[in-house]
């Protein structure tokens, strides 16, 4: 795209966001941008409209094993054992979401990452 400091850039997304924080009944917008080296003949705005929402299913995932379970601050480092909490914090997730079985929890938001997005649920 002519004019753009990024030299592969092909396609520029703005996303417009607004979100009403309940506590204080403020309503914020924010703006973010996409960037891609896709043409419009590869890839059209609503399809990468898609992409972006399908990526914050998998923030949104992020979030809560680092908000909720503070996976980030863990110290656990060595050896099978980070493997083993992230199963552990995998697991009280999917108990959190209603989910009997954890394999099928785990294949499930593998496949459908958006469906993260439903997990958080605004708290008053």
């Amino acid at each position: 795209m002519p004019g753009l400091p990024f030299p592969h850039a092909d396609q520029v997304l703005q996303i417009m966001r607004r979100r009403r924080v309940l506590a204080a009944g403020k309503l914020t917008l924010e703006r973010a941008y996409v960037l891609t080296n896709l043409t419009i003949h590869q890839v059209t705005t609503t399809q990468l409209g898609e992409h972006v929402h399908e990526h914050w299913g998998v923030e949104a995932l992020h979030h809560l094993r680092d908000v909720t379970l503070r996976e980030d601050a863990s110290k656990i480092r060595t050896g099978s054992a980070p493997r083993v909490m992230a199963r552990l914090r995998n697991t009280a997730l999917a108990e959190l979401a209603g989910w009997n079985n954890h394999a099928a929890a785990v294949d499930h938001y593998r496949s459908r990452p958006d469906h993260a997005l439903d997990l958080i649920k605004p708290t008053t």
